[in-house]
Formats: C-alpha cells, sequence, structure tokens
C-alpha cells in the first residue's frame, strides 16, 4: 500500500476552507466568546493528564467541521492504519516509518517484510536495562577499577537533540551521573567538554547509525587520541571499557576498539529524528536510570494509542495540526512559537525545529510534482517567562501573525508555589493579552487615572494600543515526569505526520541534508590540499581570503 497522492488543493473541502476563511479573516475572537457562551466547552480536548485549550483561536464550529472534512479527504484515516503498521511509507527512500513501535506493549505484532519486530526492539531494550543498572549501581568499571562518573553523548542531530532534551527535561529525575553532549564538529566545543573530563571515570556514547558521519567520527577520533594520551597510561584495550556504540555498522564499530558486545543496533525504519525511543535513548535511560527511561516510552506509546483511536474531533495531535494548517495555508503565517512555562523544556523547541523543519520542508509532492502551497512551518521558541521579556514585543505588537502553543504544568516539581504561581499566572496572563489585547479607550482610562496631559497622551495613544486576536492553544499536563514528556513529544511527532498527510509530502526523508554534506566534503579537500577549484566567484574569494589568513 501507498499513501495517497492528493493535491489538498483540489480538494472540495479546501475550497470550501478558502471561501470560508473569507469570512473568518476579520473575526474577532472576544466576538467569538460573546457569541457562543459554550465556546470553551466545545473548544478543548482532556485525555490522561492533559488538557488541551484550544477555544483561543480564530475558529468557529464551521471551521472545525471543514478542516476534518479536509483530513477525510486527504485519507488521513487509512494514512495512520499505514504508519502504525509497518506500510513503506517513506517511499523515497523504501522504509517504513515505525518509531512507534520502539514504544509498543511487548504483546503487539508489527510486521517489517514479514517478520514481527517487537522481539528484537525488547532485546535491544533488556540490553540497555541491564547495561544501564550495571553502569548506574558501579557493577561495570573503567580501567582503573573506579566507577563511571560522566556519560559523554557522541552524535549529531537526532542522535544528539532528541536525547540532550530529554535528559535536560528530566533534570529532577537524573541520578549521580555527569552527561555531556558533543555534536559540533567545532573544535572549541569538544576542547571545553574535554576539560571537565577524567578518564578514568568517564564513559563515551558514539551514536552513529552508520559510522561514518563526519561529526560524529571526528568528534570521537580527538576523543579517542585524548583517552589514549602517555599522560594517563591507557592502552588500545582499555577503548573497550570506555567506549560503547548505537550503530548498525559492525565492522568500523570494531575496527575503532569497541567491543561488539558494547554495540546497541538500530534499524533503517528509525528516521534520525525519532529515534531517541531506540538505542539512541540509551544516554537517557544512563541519566535517569532504565525505570524512568521506560516511563517515557510508556508515555509516548499511551498517546499513540490515542492517535491511533481517537475520533479526530477528539484527537489531540489532529486538532493541533489542522489548526496549524489554517493558519499555514489560509492565514499565510509562516511560523510557530512554542513557549514552555518551564526551564526543564528549554530544548523542546530546539528539538521540534529538526523534528517539524526536516520532515516538512518540502516542496515535491508524493506524486513527484512541484507544489503550488506552502508546507513546513517554522518553529521557533523559549521558555517563559524569560520569552516574555524577548521576543513577546513582536508577537504582541508587531505586523505577523505568529500563533503560539503555551505549555504549563499544575505542579512544581519542587513543590515551590510561591515560584510557580508566579510563573503560571504569567502564563494565564500572556495567553488572555494576546487575545484581548488593549483598545484605545482602555488605554486613555489609564491616561485619565494616572493624570497624563492631553498633548502627551495623543502622542502616546498609538504606541499603547495592542490588538489582540493573537491564536494560541494552551497545553496544561498535570506535572513534568517521564511519562508526560513521552506523551508530549508523541503528541508532536504525531502532528507532524498528519501535516505531511495533507501537504501530499514524504515527512521521513532529508534529501535536503545531504547536499551541503556533499559540497563540504569537496571543499574540504580543497582546504586540505590548498588547490581551489570551480567555484562562484563568491565561494573562491572567501576560501582564498580564508587560506591566506589561516
Amino acid at each position: 500500500m501507498a499513501l495517497n497522492t492528493i493535491n489538498p488543493t483540489e480538494t472540495n473541502a479546501w475550497k470550501k476552507l478558502e471561501m470560508h476563511y473569507n469570512e473568518m479573516q476579520k473575526a474577532s475572537m472576544q466576538e467569538l466568546f460573546q457569541l457562543d457562551a459554550t465556546r470553551t466547552e466545545k473548544f478543548n480536548l482532556k485525555w490522561n493528564d492533559f488538557l488541551i485549550d484550544y477555544s483561543k483561536n480564530i475558529i468557529n464550529q464551521e471551521t472545525l467541521q471543514l478542516l476534518l472534512e479536509l483530513a477525510d479527504e486527504v485519507g488521513l484515516k487509512s494514512a495512520i492504519a499505514e504508519y502504525f503498521d509497518g506500510a513503506i511509507i517513506n517511499q523515497t527512500e523504501n522504509r517504513a516509518v515505525l518509531h512507534t513501535a520502539l514504544r509498543a506493549q511487548e504483546s503487539a505484532v508489527i510486521n517489517v517484510d514479514g517478520n514481527n519486530v517487537i522481539p528484537e526492539i525488547y532485546e535491544v531494550k533488556n540490553k540497555i536495562k541491564k547495561f544501564t543498572n550495571e553502569v548506574t549501581s558501579g557493577e561495570r568499571m573503567g580501567y582503573t577499577g573506579k566507577p563511571f562518573t560522566d556519560v559523554v553523548n557522541i552524535g549529531i542531530g537526532g542522535s544528539d537533540l532528541g536525547p540532550a532534551m530529554a535528559v535536560e527535561a528530566l533534570q529532577f529525575y537524573k541520578n549521580h551521573l555527569n552527561v555531556h553532549f558533543v555534536s559540533n564538529v567545532d573544535g572549541d566545543h569538544i576542547n571545553e567538554i574535554i576539560k571537565k573530563l577524567n578518564p578514568e571515570t568517564t564513559l563515551f556514547v558514539i551514536v552513529s547509525k552508520t559510522f561514518t558521519t563526519q561529526e560524529t567520527l571526528t568528534n570521537s577520533e580527538t576523543i579517542r587520541k585524548w583517552f589514549l594520551s602517555r599522560d594517563f597510561g591507557t592502552t588500545q584495550e582499555d577503548i573497550a571499557k570506555h567506549f560503547v556504540a548505537v550503530s548498525t555498522n559492525m565492522q568500523k564499530v570494531t575496527e575503532f576498539g569497541i567491543n561488539p558486545n558494547n554495540v546497541f543496533p538500530m534499524w533503517d525504519w528509525v528516521g534520525g529524528r525519532f529515534s531517541l525511543w531506540s538505542a539512541v535513548g540509551l544516554t537517557i535511560s544512563l541519566a535517569v536510570g532504565y525505570d524512568n527511561f521506560d516511563e517515557f516510552l510508556q508515555g509516548a506509546n499511551e498517546m499513540d494509542e490515542h492517535f491511533r483511536t481517537a475520533n479526530f474531533d477528539q484527537n489531540m495531535p489532529v486538532t493541533l495540526a489542522l489548526l496549524s494548517i489554517w493558519y499555514n495555508n489560509f492565514f499565510g503565517a509562516e511560523s510557530e512559537a512554542l513557549i514552555p512555562y518551564t526551564q526543564y523544556l528549554q530544548k523542546l523547541a530546539p528539538y521540534l525545529q529538526q523534528g517539524t523543519m526536516e520532515s516538512n520542508g518540502k516542496s515535491v509532492g508524493r506524486d513527484g510534482k512541484t507544489i503550488n502551497y506552502q508546507t513546513g512551518t517554522i518553529i521557533w521558541g523559549e521558555p517563559g517567562t524569560n520569552a516574555q521579556h524577548a521576543f513577546f514585543q513582536l508577537i504582541h505588537q508587531g505586523t505577523k501573525l505568529i500563533p503560539a502553543d503555551f505549555i504549563g504544568f499544575v505542579t512544581p516539581l519542587y513543590g515551590d508555589y510561591d515560584h510557580h504561581d508566579k510563573l503560571m499566572s504569567n502564563f494565564f496572563a500572556q495567553t488572555e493579552a494576546l487575545m484581548h489585547g488593549k483598545t484605545e479607550a482602555q488605554v486613555q482610562a489609564e491616561f485619565d487615572k494616572q493624570g497624563i496631559s492631553e498633548d502627551k497622551a495623543k502622542f502616546l495613544l498609538p504606541f499603547k494600543v495592542f490588538t489582540g486576536n493573537k491564536p494560541t492553544n494552551t497545553i496544561l499536563i498535570q506535572k513534568l515526569s517521564p511519562k508526560t514528556l513521552g506523551s508530549l513529544i508523541a503528541l508532536y511527532e504525531h502532528k507532524i505526520f498528519v501535516q505531511g498527510v495533507i501537504w501530499n509530502i514524504f515527512s521521513f526523508d532529508q534529501w535536503g541534508v545531504e547536499l551541503g554534506k556533499q559540497l563540504a566534503n569537496s571543499i574540504l579537500d580543497e582546504i586540505n590540499t590548498k588547490t581551489i577549484k570551480s567555484h562562484d566567484s563568491s565561494t573562491a574569494f572567501l576560501l582564498n581570503h580564508f587560506l591566506m589568513n589561516k
């Protein structure tokens, strides 16, 4: 089977949405609330510990109905079934897309090429569990017989962003191990990390599916040379105690010196940006313990089941995706802000940038034709309340429409309600302010109360008016835990999938990443040989300047 190749703009629902947009583009959310006293009750979803209030959007019941018709017309229901059943939906790479299988129940049956992959997934999970317990308990030690104190994850892209985000998010649950992440090929990055390490007590996790990624191999070789420095008295045999790998290339891994027993396999039906659920999540397990890692997987699995089985009008990922389509393709909003009101989720936006923009940044449809509509929203954001003192000015009074997701938690992990109540008062106030804004009459009333002169008031008035009507979704979760974090990430993963289905694109390939890599390898050879070959005049000029001054 294969996903449909329906151009969404040619569907009846899309044409109806275009007409409906002409009616809604000037709609006032305040008026919509006034017209319908039950609006909030209609436009919220509850599931497990999650509440999503999407009533503060420029929509009405007809908007939702037409968006749901669009989902039906492009075959979303059958696409979801193919997604979970292991169909080859990544057709340009001839692969299934089964990161959902990595968190499935052990009793599940999911076939790839006629073989149930669940037993081998659980075999790897058990290996992760055993290894994690040996390291955290001190049973597994370094070359001088000391237990490990530090773990360094060496990877890039999904092999770095996912684990780094999750470890940061779950700091409250972290054990005694200090965890570091090396990704950038920038030598300054790795040398700053090395300064903090003791080779006797550091474990290195090299994450590279092919064991050929330039950045990861360069960083791994630099660390190996450092580890084998004569100052430490280490030998080649000691590498086996301190280096493990997540990879499929057993030959290159063993050539590096890693014990084959310390290699954790990956599968080609898991894309890098969705791979933290696999053995790529080994560093997460080491940081928070296997039981918490397993809870993380369970949370994602529960969201999977909700997405797979819930009716679309009660389906959280589907709802968020449809709202995103509404703003991207009809209002012309090019970006979405992601504002988590917890410092723990400071890396969520960068993580979802990859997930969203690498997946859906495509301009060719599944039929191989250039598309004539917008795809791939730009994702950005920072935690509140820091974000309020940075870029909220643009959202409140700028010229761009920027829909925003606000993510907050009812319960603070450390129980400090003084801080938490102040944090959450901002969380609620901002979405209210973005919707209501501030009218000229309200501003003038403030001036009158403050006794500001008529001339000064006349000058200041336009600068203090807020138009409001800025759309937001409020995602309120009971507590940040491994399970709710897993559910939250899966929620956005499935949103990405739904968008890709509607846009008629292959969300799970990434050919755009490869071109720059190929050119970089060619240019590196020119830098090493100091021989500039054929380039455009700008690139040749820059390369010559670099070589003359290095």
